[in-house]
């Protein structure tokens, strides 16, 4: 049954116990892009003191390594959870797929990190064979509509692209900043080919229960696992594709078309559950224990 977003759950506490493992979202859950957030650390930390594990998964273009070092400056404690399954940790297998092939780069430097070692030739778009698009390469400054020429330029050479992130937006501090996913699915819809290597889709996810089966020495059935975010486009759809829970925290990504972050209006979230054809088993404004 869906949940009535009118009655919030206040403590996760009351639910833990319900489950074993937590694929935790990382970017507008346990961090806001500048600094950790306490609760949502605390209560990842008191999950795994009995006993859970917790694996956070994330749509960073970046290997998971990269990632636990950013999130280690932002102050998250490093007991608050097992593993990191990346989005740039999928997009690296999928380069290795197309080993010899030379690939164009769209986003930042801060990014490159995911082709290296790989052996990738990385080449302009006039003379690539595919792209990887892990963002803008200035995010502070542009949007999608910088990119027109680019998406022009790839279509007149029917160019696939990975995209290494398919976030649209997300936090940075109290603002929302453009990411891959705003360019790849304007290249999609003009009829190009995109490789999705997140969350919503399943690849990510099944990296994600391997790395707590490692973890917790077995596999865990998916009635047992929760998936923790805040965007309804990839958080919620991807674990309601995969066959598992979903804690939806609206104090992220929706808390301006919720009206309030600490006070969201409950009928324009089950509006926006409604139009996403899909509904969280529980959904907090924070998460806290």
């Amino acid at each position: 049954m869906s949940p009535n977003p009118s009655t919030f759950s206040s403590h996760f506490a009351t639910v833990a116990p319900d489950y074993d493992v937590l694929l935790s979202d990382v970017w507008g859950v346990v961090h806001n892009g500048v600094a950790a957030t306490p609760d949502a650390c605390d209560a990842l930390r008191r999950f795994r003191a009995r006993g859970g594990t917790v694996v956070l998964i994330t749509n960073a273009p970046r290997p998971g390594d990269f990632v636990q070092k950013f999130i280690d400056n932002l102050k998250v404690p490093r007991d608050s959870y097992d593993a990191i399954v990346s989005s740039g940790d999928v997009t690296r297998a999928l380069i290795r797929e197309r080993a010899g092939e030379r690939v164009a780069h769209i986003g930042p430097d801060r990014d490159l990190p995911i082709f290296e070692g790989l052996g990738a030739s990385l080449v302009p778009i006039e003379n690539a064979d595919y792209v990887v698009c892990s963002g803008l390469d200035d995010d502070t400054q542009e949007g999608p509509d910088d990119y027109e020429d680019v998406i022009g330029a790839m279509l007149k050479r029917r160019l696939p692209m990975i995209c290494a992130n398919p976030d649209i937006v997300v936090e940075r501090g109290d603002h929302l900043v453009y990411c891959a996913g705003a360019i790849a699915d304007r290249y999609a819809a003009r009829g190009g080919e995109v490789v999705y290597a997140g969350k919503p889709y399943r690849p990510i996810y099944d990296q994600a229960m391997a790395a707590a089966a490692k973890a917790r020495g077995s596999d865990t059935g998916h009635d047992r696992v929760l998936a923790i975010g805040d965007s309804v486009r990839t958080d919620l759809k991807g674990a309601a594709a995969f066959g598992i829970d979903c804690l939806f925290v609206t104090a992220g990504i929706h808390a301006e078309e919720l009206g309030a972050r600490d006070n969201p209006d409950a009928t324009a979230l089950s509006a926006m559950f409604k139009d996403a054809q899909v509904s969280p088993k529980l959904v907090m404004r924070r998460l806290v224990w």
